[in-house]
C-alpha cells in the first residue's frame, strides 16, 4: 500500500498522473505563489484581516451567479460564471470595507468584521435556498467553502492555471510600487506614488487570488494561504523584497505539493492538504531558520551563557578566587584553560590576564573618555579591540602600567 502511494505521489509530482491532475498541480503552484507574494503586501501593511473579509464576501456572489445561470437555462455550475459572480461580490465587499473605514468613525477591523459576517451569513442563506431549488445541479456548491478538485473539468483546470499565471504576472509587474507602499506609505507618497491606487491594486490582487483559489482551496482556507507563507518567509530574511520572493516560493511549493498529495490519495481534500503543507513549512522555518528560528535563538542563548561563564571563570583565575560553579568549571576544563586540579594552564593564564587587563582598561576608558557610546558598548564580553583603536588602547596601557602575570600550571610546577 505504501509502495502504491509512493508511486502515485511520484507520478503526481512529475506531472504523470493525467492532464487534469497536472493542470491542478500547476494551477495550485501558481496560485500559491501569487497568494504568498500578494499576501506579503497585506502582511507588511498590517492588513492581513482584509483577506478574510474578501474571502467571505465571495460566497453571496457564488450563490447569486448560480441562480442567475439557472434562470438563463444553464446548469449553474459553470466555473467561469461562478468566478465572475464571486469576483463582483468580493469587489463590493472591498468597497464597503473601504467606505466604512473612510467615512465613519469605525476602525478598519470593525468594518472588516461587519462585512465578513454579513456577507458570509447572506451567502449561507443563498446556499440553503439553492438546495431547495428543483432546477440546476446545485450539488457540490459547498465545495467552494473548503475546496475540492474531485470531478474538476479540464476547462476548470485550465481556468485556474491561467488565472494563477496572470496573478503571478501581476505581482512581478507591480512588485516595486506595492513594496514601497507596504514598507513606508509616507515615503512612497512623497516619491510620487499613488498610494491609494497601489492599495487598491493590492486589494485587487488579493481578490483575484481568492476568487481563483475558491475551487482548489475554498474561501475559508484561502486566507491561510495568503497569510502563512509571508509569515514563514519573515523567518528567513530581514529585507522586504526578499520576503516577497520567498513567500511566493513557499506558497508555490505548498500549493504544488498539496495538490500532488491530494492527487495521489483521492480521499484527501486538496485545500486542507495545501494548508497543512504550508503550515508544515511554517513550523520547519520557526524551528530551523538560521537567524530568527527557535534553534538559532537557543544556540545564541547557550553561546552567550558559555561566554559569560568563561569570562567569570577567567576573572576568578586572574584574581586568585576559587571557582565553585559547575558549568564554569566544565567550560574551562573542556576548553583546556584549567587543569583537573583547578590550576590554570598556560593558555588559561594568558587569557585570564587578558580578561583582567581588559576589565581595567574599560574602567580607565570610561573615566577618560566619558563617552556614552563607548560605555554602552561594553557588556563584559565585547573585546576592547572591537571598540577602541590601537592608539587609544596603548594610551590606556600607559596609564595602567605593566600587566600583572597570572600563575599557570608551568609556574606552579
Amino acid at each position: 500500500m505504501e509502495s502504491g502511494f509512493s508511486q502515485a505521489l511520484l507520478a503526481a509530482l512529475t506531472l504523470q498522473a493525467g492532464y487534469n491532475s497536472a493542470l491542478v498541480a500547476i494551477g495550485a503552484g501558481l496560485l500559491g505563489a501569487a497568494a504568498g507574494a500578494g499576501g506579503t503586501f497585506l502582511f507588511l501593511r498590517k492588513r492581513a484581516l482584509v483577506s478574510d473579509a474578501v474571502a467571505h464576501a465571495t460566497l453571496p456572489g457564488i450563490g447569486i451567479a448560480f441562480i442567475v445561470m439557472v434562470m438563463m437555462g444553464g446548469d449553474g455550475r459553470s466555473l467561469p460564471g461562478l468566478l465572475i459572480g464571486s469576483a463582483l461580490s468580493a469587489t463590493l465587499g472591498l468597497l464597503l470595507v473601504e467606505w466604512i473605514a473612510r467615512r465613519t468613525r469605525l476602525p478598519e477591523d470593525a468594518a472588516i468584521g461587519a462585512v465578513l459576517s454579513v456577507f458570509f451569513g447572506f451567502g449561507i442563506v443563498l446556499l440553503t435556498v439553492i438546495q431547495t431549488m428543483s432546477s440546476g445541479r446545485q450539488a457540490g456548491l459547498e465545495s467552494f467553502l473548503l475546496g475540492s478538485t474531485a470531478g474538476m473539468l479540464y476547462s476548470d483546470a485550465i481556468t485556474i492555471a491561467v488565472g494563477g499565471a496572470l496573478s503571478v504576472g501581476l505581482v512581478v509587474l507591480l512588485r516595486r510600487p506595492m513594496t514601497m507602499v507596504s514598507f513606508d506609505p509616507e515615503w512612497a507618497a512623497a516619491s510620487g506614488v499613488n498610494v491609494r491606487g497601489v492599495d487598491l491594486a493590492i486589494m485587487g490582487l488579493v481578490m483575484a487570488v481568492t476568487v481563483i483559489g475558491l475551487k482548489i482551496v475554498g474561501l475559508i482556507l484561502i486566507v491561510a494561504l495568503l497569510i502563512i507563507p509571508p509569515v514563514t518567509a519573515r523567518f528567513w530574511t530581514e529585507r522586504t523584497e526578499r520576503v516577497v520572493w520567498i513567500a511566493g516560493a513557499l506558497g508555490g511549493l505548498a500549493g504544488y505539493l498539496g495538490a500532488a498529495l491530494s492527487a495521489s490519495a483521492p480521499d484527501l481534500p486538496t485545500g486542507p492538504i495545501i494548508v497543512l503543507v504550508s503550515f508544515t513549512l511554517f513550523v520547519a522555518s520557526l524551528l530551523l531558520a538560521p537567524v530568527r528560528g527557535v534553534a538559532a535563538a537557543l544556540w545564541r542563548h547557550r553561546r552567550f551563557q558559555l561566554d559569560v561563564h568563561r569570562r567569570q571563570g577567567l576573572l576568578a583565575l586572574a584574581r586568585g578566587e576559587p571557582i565553585f560553579d559547575r558549568l564554569t568549571l566544565k567550560v574551562l576544563l573542556r576548553e583546556g584553560l584549567l587543569r583537573p586540579d583547578r590550576v590554570a594552564t598556560p593558555d588559561g593564564a594568558a587569557r585570564a590576564a587578558k580578561v583582567l587587563r581588559d576589565e581595567k582598561r574599560w574602567d580607565v576608558a570610561r573615566a577618560v573618555y566619558r563617552d556614552e557610546t563607548i560605555s554602552g558598548r561594553y557588556d563584559g564580553l565585547t573585546s576592547i579591540e572591537a571598540v577602541l583603536t590601537r592608539d587609544e588602547i596603548a594610551d590606556l596601557d600607559r596609564r595602567l602600567g605593566p600587566p600583572v602575570p597570572v600563575a599557570s600550571s608551568e609556574g606552579a610546577a
